[in-house]
C-alpha cells in the first residue's frame, strides 16, 4: 500500500463521506473512489459497505483502520520531526570539551537564541578522553573543541574563541619560582596532553608524556600531587584554581583556539545559524 493509499483508506474511515473525503485530502472524489476500489481487489474482500444514502465500514475495512492508523501517524510524526530537524527548528545540542567555554561566548548562544526563540539550546559536557564520540554518537549536533581538528567525517567551523595559554604545576614545583615559563621548559618534565599535543618543543627537545587520565578532575589531582605538569586555556586559571595549583603564563606558546565541528553527515540548518552565530 503506499502512503497515500493509507491516507485515503484512513480520511475515509473517519469521514465515511466520499465528497467530504476528496475535499479534505484536495483529490477528486473519483480517485478516492477507485483507490478504494484497487485496496478492495488486493485484499479480496469489500472495505466499505455503500449505498446511496450511507457509507460504512465492515468488519474488515474496521479492522485494518485499527490496524495500520497507528502505524502511520508514527510515520507522519518521524517524517514531521526530519522536516523540522532539517529546516531548523526544535532542539539544537552543543557539546563543550571544556564546559567553562559556553560562559565564555554568550554572545554567540545568545545570538542564536534570538533568532532562534522557538527553539531549544541544550549544552552537553563532551569526554576529556574523546571528545568527539557525542558527535559520532549522534547525541549532540554542534561540538566545541580546541583546534586544529582534521578528522574525515567531521566538518571544521568557524572558530569562537581564542586565548593565551598557561602551564598547571603544582604549587611546590620549581616553575613557581619563575614568573613565566616558555615552551622549552616543557621538556624539563612530564606532561599531561591538553591544550599542547607536540612531541617535541620548538627547538626540538622530546616532551615525555604523562600517564592517560580519563576525567579533568584525575588531571588536576594528577598536578596537584606532582606528577606532572599540563598547558591549558588561560580560563583555566579563573574556573579550576585550587590550593595546591599553580598556573604560570606560557610566554611563547601559541594562542589556544576553540572552534565549531559537526559531523559532515548530519549537517542541518540549525547547525549552519549556529556558526553563522559565531561567524
Amino acid at each position: 500500500m503506499e502512503r497515500r493509499d493509507i491516507e485515503i483508506f484512513l480520511t475515509l474511515a473517519e469521514e465515511l463521506h466520499f465528497s467530504r473525503t476528496a475535499e479534505r485530502l484536495h483529490v477528486s472524489q473519483a480517485r478516492v473512489s477507485q483507490t478504494v476500489k484497487q485496496l478492495e481487489r488486493r485484499i479480496g474482500a469489500p472495505l466499505f459497505e455503500r449505498t446511496s444514502r450511507r457509507v460504512a465500514l465492515t468488519p474488515i475495512g474496521r479492522r485494518l483502520k485499527d490496524d495500520i492508523a497507528p502505524a502511520y501517524q508514527r510515520i507522519v510524526e518521524g517524517v514531521e520531526r526530519a522536516i523540522a530537524a532539517g529546516r531548523g527548528m526544535g532542539l539544537l545540542r552543543v557539546g563543550f570539551e571544556a564546559p567553562a567555554v559556553a560562559d565564555l561566548i554568550p554572545d554567540v548562544l545568545a545570538r542564536y537564541r534570538t533568532r532562534h526563540p522557538g527553539s531549544e539550546l541544550r549544552v552537553r559536557e563532551a569526554g576529556f578522553v574523546d571528545p568527539f564520540a557525542l558527535l559520532r554518537d549522534d547525541e549532540v549536533d554542534v561540538l566545541v573543541t580546541l583546534f586544529p581538528v582534521d578528522e574525515p567525517d567531521l566538518t571544521t567551523g568557524p572558530a569562537v574563541f581564542c586565548e593565551p595559554m598557561v602551564l598547571a604545576v603544582a604549587d611546590t614545583h620549581p616553575f613557581t619560582r619563575q614568573d613565566h615559563v616558555t615552551m622549552e621548559d616543557l621538556a624539563r618534565d612530564t606532561v599531561f596532553r591538553a591544550a599542547y599535543w607536540r612531541d617535541t618543543t620548538p627547538l626540538g627537545r622530546p616532551v615525555e608524556r604523562g600517564r592517560a587520565l580519563t576525567t579533568f578532575q584525575e588531571l588536576m589531582t594528577a598536578i596537584a600531587d606532582g606528577e606532572g605538569v599540563c598547558p591549558l586555556g588561560a580560563h583555566a586559571a579563573g574556573y579550576f584554581a585550587r590550593p595546591r595549583i599553580a598556573f604560570l603564563p606560557l610566554r611563547d606558546a601559541p594562542e589556544v583556539v576553540w572552534g565549531m565541528v559537526w559531523r559532515t553527515a548530519g549537517e542541518t540548518s540549525r547547525v549552519r545559524e549556529f556558526a553563522a552565530a559565531a561567524r
